[in-house]
């Protein structure tokens, strides 16, 4: 949890060696921002909104158990080691090495003073050690683009972690929500169940009394069957998303788990003309950046590729007779050489790498300009979604007053004889649907809420004050 709450902080990545970063031209225009001047303070643990300790609670195991972040985090580690070793190359390679060789000869045929007929036998042993070095002079500094290109896959990924993090804690609170929501729903079917049951008891004392028909009897078993089945599929999807949750959490689904019993409410309301520079803490957009970065980096590797290539390679060592006497002796034994090579021809596999560095950079370009254009399409649903959902459950809210009101009337009414069957069937109905399409639009003005946060990448605190004329 304490990482994320630096989401910001983590997305600014920076290298000696990575491109820096540039403003990218977008291809669509940017409507002008309104005449207030927005001061924003970046608020990374956006979900302490809702005002839900249990939520930061199953976030934080969400964070710290989550599989996916496992797999986002192997591979920072993987690219992390990709981009050292294309940095390898800057520095001097050293290798050192120990040999060692007995040699034995015979001399047959040569006449040896007092050998009495034997063979002159000569035995020889040798050690050498030796200290080699070789070192490629990035003159051109093709070695380095090759570096600052993975060191900006490097941060692309890095920014690709934060992302999945912040789309896990977004994941999160959409099922919580929706868990709360199906479990109130499910509470809802079963005082409705309740209800029908006492309604059908009611209409069958008033058969057996002669007071009605049997069409109406009818139709409250039928109704309260209706009934039954609303109850037992809510039950079922109450179950199902708790799961999902659990699934999130890394934990075995057994549908068996504590959550919140309420709602939570938003009493920050969205302030007006957000600026678009809020865009720059997205990780998705960051990372777009930094692989177009990483582009840029390549082309610029392959055009140096066509340039000559100078190596410096040396070694000195030292050899002895005795393995012990080895360290003591003086260097002896060295060689410094030098070679330049120039690509001469090669089939145009260098000229045809350039051609598909460019064409990958262009291609770069084009992914980020698209997931700008797609993150400006967020927001803007996003926010349409937080004005015209609280205004549906404004209404909604008022509509579920008078339906029950409506609903405790009616059945008033048919047990005093002043209305018919239908009539009372249909104001419970009617009370049902009203109070959950209440609960699902509540849910989905707090989705939205969260998809505004994710497409902001983060949350807000904004003062504003009036433009000067």
């Amino acid at each position: 949890m304490k990482k994320l709450l630096k989401l910001s902080l983590l997305i600014l990545l920076t290298s000696c060696a990575a491109p820096q970063r540039k403003q990218v031209k977008l291809d669509f225009e940017i409507p002008e921002p309104s005449k207030k001047i927005q001061t924003v303070k970046l608020d990374s643990a956006w979900w302490h909104v809702f005002n839900d300790a249990k939520l930061n609670q199953v976030l934080g195991e969400a964070l710290q158990r989550n599989g996916n972040l496992s797999i986002a985090a192997s591979n920072i580690r993987a690219v992390a080691a990709q981009a050292k070793i294309a940095g390898a190359p800057l520095f001097p390679q050293l290798s050192g090495s120990l040999q060692g060789s007995k040699n034995k000869q015979n001399f047959i045929g040569l006449p040896v003073p007092n050998a009495d007929g034997g063979i002159l036998t000569s035995e020889s042993t040798s050690y050498g050690l030796a200290l080699n070095v070789s070192w490629e002079l990035d003159l051109w500094g093709r070695l380095r683009a090759g570096k600052a290109a993975a060191v900006a896959q490097l941060q692309a990924t890095q920014a690709d972690f934060i992302g999945a993090q912040l789309s896990l804690v977004g994941q999160v609170c959409k099922v919580w929500f929706a868990v709360i929501t199906s479990n109130r729903q499910k509470e809802l079917a079963k005082a409705t169940l309740e209800n029908r049951q006492l309604s059908s008891e009611r209409v069958q004392r008033r058969y057996e009394s002669g007071l009605t028909s049997s069409l109406d009897m009818r139709q409250s078993q039928s109704n309260l069957a209706r009934a039954q089945a609303d109850y037992s599929a809510s039950q079922f999807q109450y179950e199902s998303t708790l799961r999902q949750l659990q699934t999130l959490l890394w934990q075995f689904p057994d549908a068996n788990m504590a959550h919140s019993s309420v709602l939570p409410t938003l009493s920050l309301d969205v302030p007006e003309g957000l600026s678009a520079n809020l865009l720059n803490r997205r990780p998705d957009l960051a990372a777009a950046e930094r692989r177009l970065a990483a582009a840029g980096a390549t082309v610029s590797g392959a055009k140096r590729a066509l340039l000559p290539q100078i190596s410096l390679t040396g070694s000195r060592g030292t050899s002895s007779n005795a393995l012990e006497d080895l360290l003591n002796g003086n260097f002896s034994v060295w060689n410094l050489a030098g070679n330049i090579i120039q690509p001469l021809f090669q089939g145009g596999r260098l000229r045809a790498n350039v051609s598909l560095a460019k064409s990958q950079e262009e291609i770069a370009l084009v992914q980020y300009q698209n997931s700008a254009l797609h993150a400006f399409a967020e927001i803007e649903n996003a926010l349409s979604g937080e004005k015209y959902l609280k205004e549906q459950e404004q209404a909604l809210r008022t509509a579920v007053e008078q339906a029950l009101a409506a609903r405790d009337l009616a059945e008033s009414q048919y047990s005093s004889g002043v209305i018919d069957f239908i009539t009372m069937l249909e104001t419970q109905r009617a009370a049902f649907d009203t109070e959950r399409q209440y609960l699902n639009v509540s849910r989905q003005r707090l989705d939205a809420r969260v998809d505004l946060y994710l497409a902001l990448g983060g949350g807000f605190e904004v003062e504003t004050k009036q433009k000067s004329l």
